[in-house]
Order: structure tokens, then sequence, then C-alpha cells
């Protein structure tokens, strides 16, 4: 079976070698970014954005240098293993819906627009749907990822009831603030990387890492878009619980195939 389609993105290659503690080989790096297809040139330069960015610092040079991350950069992976997490979690039943909707409110003037603009991607980005201007509602506590260091730009409520438009049943409200389709869509373009990944020969620790880097990135691909809404929100036979269930025995098959972790190293969820 051919390889799939999906392109890796440098920064994805970047990412799963640097661990929550220590360095990254730039010639690891490097070498498992030509295996996948990657030219170093723009590596290299999605290196320079994360160190411009100020998440990453590097000693050295060229493929003898190393990157360490940053404080900044260590929070960020932490919550997108934090995502991780809770999907696995969710997946397993072990984190099972308390039936509260947490609301949040923005409220920042208007003289500090970037800020408020800021805050309001930030719940976006973590899974929160927009009510009305500045006000935002989750199925998760969400308040101390937003805004961990900005607690006063918040005001914070918590729901067991709900009516949005007229709509009052839970999993109602769930498919008109988040809509199925997208989320479908995106675990269905994984499809293809996990009937390979099923396949895909074994032979050298080189293949092993080469089919865990596709399946990072088609999952990164796929939370991209996916709210993480507990079970008890969606239809039943939920297909993106079943994608990230046969991930994981694909990444797990992979894994067998090596002396330890290789990719994100200190960073792997634990069953």
């Amino acid at each position: 079976m051919s390889t799939p389609a999906l392109a890796i993105s440098p920064r994805t290659v970047i990412e799963a070698f640097l661990p929550q503690q220590g360095a990254a080989s730039m010639r690891e790096i490097l070498d498992t970014a030509n295996a996948v297809g990657l030219d170093d040139h723009p590596v290299r330069l999605a290196v320079r954005r994360l160190i411009a960015a100020g998440e990453v610092t590097q000693t050295g040079r060229g493929r003898h240098g190393e990157i360490h991350l940053t404080e900044s950069g260590r929070r960020r992976l932490a919550g997108d293993r934090l995502a991780l997490g809770l999907a696995f979690a969710q997946d397993d039943g072990r984190m099972p819906w308390d039936g509260r909707w947490h609301l949040i409110s923005v409220t920042v003037p208007e003289t500090r627009r970037a800020l408020r603009d800021g805050l309001r991607r930030s719940l976006r980005e973590l899974g929160a749907a927009p009510l009305s201007t500045s006000l935002y509602v989750s199925a998760h506590d969400l308040a101390d990822l937003a805004t961990p260091d900005l607690p006063e730009h918040l005001v914070l409520a918590v729901a067991t009831e709900l009516n949005v438009h007229g709509v009052t049943d839970s999993r109602e409200i769930a498919a008109l603030l988040w809509p199925a389709a997208p989320v479908l869509a995106g675990y269905a373009a994984m499809d293809e990387v996990l009937r390979w990944a099923q396949q895909h020969p074994l032979g050298t620790e080189q293949d092993a890492v080469v089919v865990q880097l596709f399946l990072a990135e088609a999952l990164e691909q796929a939370m991209r878009v996916d709210p993480l809404l507990p079970p008890e929100l969606r239809q039943d036979a939920w297909m993106p619980a079943d994608a990230r269930h046969t991930w994981r025995r694909c990444w797990e098959r992979a894994g067998a195939a090596l002396p330890g972790d290789v990719l994100y190293r200190g960073w792997l969820v634990a069953d």
C-alpha cells in the first residue's frame, strides 16, 4: 500500500522529537524529516519560527545543533497533550459528563481589543462555543486553561439547565452549537492513514517512526476541529471515538518495533 497522501508538517516532526525535559538533536529531526519527504530548508525555517515565538532555544549549528523547549513552549505542548488525554479518557469511559454547562464571559474594555480578541480565540480553540457577543459555553471547565494569568477578565458561571433559542435538550444543544459534520469529516480524512498504518511493514526502526509521524499528523489535523464533547452529548457509536481507538492500536503496533519512546518522550499519555 502506497504512502498516504497526507503531508506531514515540519512543525509536527520538530515537536515529535522535543522531550518534556532535555534536548532534541537537529540531526535526528532532519534525518527523520527527510525520510517523510521534507527537505532541510522548511524544517530549519520552522525551527526559526519557534525560536522567534519564544517556544524553543537552539545551541550549536546545523545538524550538530540541539533545540530545547522554553517554559512557554512547554506550556503550549502540555495543553495539546491535555486535550489528547481528555479524548482518550472520554473514549474509555473514565471521564463521564457531570451534566454541567460552564459559561464564560470575556470582560475586556474596547481599548484592549487585542487582549479581548486573543481571549476569545483561545476559548474557541479550546472548544467553547459562542452564545452571544463575548459569552461562551463549554461542557468542560476551561477557565484555567484559557486565561491562567488573567482571571480578572472572566466572569464564570455553572448551569445544569440551558435554553439556547428554545432548545433545552443537551444533545440537541450540542448539535446546534457544535455541529457533527465538520468533526466527522476530519476523522474520515484520517481513515487512509489508519488503513496504511495497520499494514505497513515495520522492518526497521525508521519504518516505525515514519508510521508514528503519519499517525501524529493525521490525529492532530482531525482534533483541530474537534471540541471533544463528552460522549453523552454525541450520538451513540460516535465514529471519532472508534477512529481514536484504532489510532491507538496502530501507534502501539509501531511502538512495539522501537526500543523505547522515540517520539514525544515524556509526553505520551498512559492508557
